[in-house]
């Protein structure tokens, strides 16, 4: 049987963990309790003999409720006493303290129990209360926008029937909207914001032409949405600024702008300015927001259960231990407190399913609850079938292939040239890809053993986002296949076939995963697949796009894959210029503006990542993005040197190696500890660490700072030029590839770990 407090950790809401009940420390406590009591109470013999009894006869009732009236009878006066101290002005909600009475006025571990059962009752209460307040303005200001979009809806349906032509742009101008997605505005306009909020409140209250002037030039030209976002008026133009991927913050800006639209317009003339476009957006933005205030409140619901039964279990073990009947006097003060007793969210919980069902589902409940309660898809049995089906194709033709090339000698210092400057870039693109995907659904694993909301994180869909074992197929399926691909055209080689007649294979296998990666069917994860390609598009565009979490935790992976990207650029010159026809591999090397691309591309995936650093700056204004930006440009530094050295080996290019490759490597291992890991904090109670750890073996964290180390040292080999014994160079810089590879894997658990202690909500 699962013990609770697995249970209760398994659970929870991990944004919300610290607010929970420490359920492990009361354990603590009442452990503390039973060592005391199995030392001092040896004096009590004549109690114990009593409560023996007490249980004996207790054993022997039929039922329990027999059992707990008849040592009700046998008290003879209560053990504690809950005093509740009334909400006063400088506290938001009611708090508790327990007196004990002379039965436990020896016991200094009672003491520190009952303590900490406060502390705890008196933060679940104060946390539920911020909650449940946060989420009822909430639904409170949707439940506005409701009403001004079905106004709307209305108003543009009446529209539609006169017959209206749309040839009111000619009359009087009205003021044209442009949404834009954009963090929030810097403190100092907190005060403009709550300015204009409460003159904002009145003009929906009363929408008229004249009160949303003076509002207007009240503020001085500036706007502010519901959301927060200052607007500013210039003249004719409004521009709505919208935090990213809020939904809801998001309707309350769009409505306004439709209703401030609406209003102006029928101020100058009789006919309305509404667009369907707009309508659909805004009603798209409040769906999305319903779901979310839903889902925020089914996580407070959660809260409320688990901490209630928190309370009676642990109220439970106490009264095992100490052979007091503590239980039913604490509990009762637990339920008539308020996190218990408040019912406002789950009122509210019914009306925003209610509302829902009403004006996104056509009356359809079931359909209501596809998005307000989204089943998880089912771990099928055939994904885990053909997980083991292809990676035993995979080790299978592996074989085969590392047999075959043995017996060619095609890895050895004199093998195959042609071979290993052709196919070989092939074989190494895919086994860093893939090595890297693998990896990943590794991390997805580790995450959800640790209790870590990646999807939180990454903002992505829970219905839509790629599970472990997706992941672990999509690695065993592709990498099958592209080893079975090279065992054949290895195969072919080795019977004599000419290069010029089996050459097009490789490039053929990658021109395949390119077709299957764009493809616009609703088929290989497809929305998995676009995601993915608008992420590289953002990264590629930096910093012309805005800078979400997925955009640059996917630029940092590039940033360990510039061997793969180099193998890409030279399989796409060597197919693309028909090189592949008359086996002129060394033509890439011989043009000038390859050697070019090839020096831009190593430094590529780092200017990437500095520019979203530069763009983060300037949308947050934080130093730290700056400090940032730096360790990647050193990182450019020493790859532009590592290129140079390549083509033109010197000392003193050697010498520009070494000393930017160790500046570069100080800086990123200083981030990667301190910054990206939150680690090598000197007064933490675990030395060298940080205070809270998702893992509780600490060696595994001194292990993995051990192995970053010596990962990040593998540009020595630049230097020594180090290889294995008869062994081709290029297999060992895949292998030095490789352990980059694996570094980035060990770096995502961490960064994420440590990211997931800095998200306190998990509906915003």
């Amino acid at each position: 049987m699962v013990k609770f407090s697995k249970q209760f950790e398994g659970q929870l809401v991990p944004e919300w963990k610290e607010a929970f009940v420490d359920y492990r420390q009361l354990k603590k406590d009442i452990k503390k309790i039973r060592e005391q009591d199995y030392n001092n109470n040896k004096n009590d013999d004549d109690d114990k003999t009593h409560v023996s009894n007490n249980k004996i006869r207790c054993s022997f009732f039929p039922s329990l409720q027999k059992c707990a009236s008849y040592m009700r009878k046998n008290r003879d006066h209560k053990t504690i006493q809950v005093h509740r101290k009334l909400a006063g002005s400088s506290s938001k909600t009611d708090f508790y303290e327990t007196e004990l009475l002379e039965q436990f006025a020896d016991s200094d571990g009672a003491v520190e129990f009952f303590a900490c059962l406060d502390r705890q009752l008196n933060k679940v209460n104060q946390f539920y209360k911020t909650k449940e307040k946060e989420f009822l303005e909430r639904g409170e200001s949707l439940d506005k926008q409701m009403q001004i979009l079905t106004e709307l809806k209305m108003a543009l349906q009446k529209k539609c029937e006169k017959g209206s032509s749309s040839s009111s742009s000619k009359d009087e101008e009205s003021i044209s909207g442009t949404i834009s997605c954009e963090q929030e505005q810097e403190q100092e306009q907190e005060n403009l914001v709550e300015e204009y909020n409460k003159d904002e409140m009145k003009v929906l209250e009363s929408p008229k032409s004249g009160e949303a002037a003076k509002a207007r030039k009240k503020v001085d030209g500036k706007m502010t949405s519901f959301s927060g976002g200052i607007v500013n008026c210039q003249g004719k133009n409004l521009r709505i600024n919208i935090p990213l991927t809020n939904p809801t913050r998001t309707f309350s800006a769009i409505t306004y702008l439709l209703w401030d639209d609406m209003v102006n317009n029928q101020s100058s003339s009789n006919k309305l300015h509404i667009s369907k476009t707009k309508l659909h957006h805004a009603e798209k933005m409040i769906k999305g927001a319903s779901v979310e205030l839903y889902k925020g409140l089914g996580y407070l619901q959660t809260y409320r259960n688990l901490n209630m039964l928190a309370f009676v279990k642990i109220l439970k073990k106490f009264d095992k231990v100490t052979s007091k009947q503590v239980l039913p006097i604490y509990l009762r003060v637990v339920e008539s407190s308020y996190f218990n007793s408040s019912d406002k969210a789950i009122k509210l919980a019914d009306e925003v399913e209610e509302h829902f069902v009403k004006n996104f589902a056509e009356d359809d409940k079931r359909k209501a609850m596809k998005y307000l309660k989204p089943t998880q898809r089912k771990e099928s049995h055939a994904v885990t079938f053909f997980i083991g089906l292809f990676t035993g194709c995979f080790f299978a033709f592996f074989v085969g292939y590392v047999i075959m090339a043995r017996l060619a000698g095609m890895y050895r210092s004199n093998s195959d040239v042609m071979y290993m400057e052709t196919v070989y870039p092939v074989l190494s693109l895919f086994s860093l890809l893939f090595l890297h995907l693998f990896l990943y659904g590794c991390n997805i694993f580790a995450w959800r053993k640790a209790r870590i909301n990646y999807a939180f994180i990454f903002e992505l869909s829970p219905t839509k986002e790629l599970k472990y074992r997706d992941v672990f197929l999509i690695c065993a399926a592709s990498m099958a296949a592209v080893i079975g691909v090279l065992f054949l055209h290895l195969s072919l080689v080795a019977k004599g076939f000419s290069y010029a007649q089996v050459q097009p294979i490789p490039g053929l296998v990658v021109m395949a995963f390119v077709v299957v990666l764009v493809c616009p069917f609703d088929i290989f994860y497809r929305s998995s697949r676009l995601r993915f390609l608008s992420v590289i598009r953002n990264i590629a565009l930096s910093p012309l796009y805005k800078v979400a979490m997925l955009d640059f935790f996917t630029a940092d992976q590039l940033c360990s894959q510039v061997p793969m990207l180099r193998n890409l650029e030279y399989i796409a010159c060597y197919y693309i210029t028909g090189s592949y026809k008359t086996q002129d591999y060394n033509y890439c090397m011989r043009t000038g503006y390859y050697r070019d691309l090839a020096y831009a591309v190593s430094f590529l995936p780092y200017y990437w990542r500095a520019m979203q650093c530069a763009r983060r700056w300037i949308d947050e204004g934080h130093g730290s993005h700056l400090t940032n930006l730096g360790k990647y440009v050193s990182a450019m530094l020493a790859a532009g040197a590592k290129v140079a050295y390549e083509k033109e080996s010197g000392a003193g290019w050697l010498c520009l190696v070494v000393v930017l490759s160790t500046a570069a490597t100080v800086y990123q291992l200083y981030w990667d500890f301190v910054k990206d890991w939150g680690l090598l904090q000197i007064n933490s109670k675990n030395p060298w660490l940080r205070d809270e750890l998702m893992l509780r073996q600490k060696f595994i964290y001194y292990f993995s700072m051990g192995l970053n180390l010596v990962l990040r040292l593998a540009w020595l080999q630049t230097v020594f030029h180090y290889n294995f014994e008869k062994v081709d160079y290029r297999v060992t810089t895949l292998f030095l590839a490789a352990l980059e590879v694996v570094r980035r894997g060990q770096w995502n658990f961490y960064r994420n770990s440590f990211r997931s202690k800095h998200h306190s909500t998990c509906t915003d």
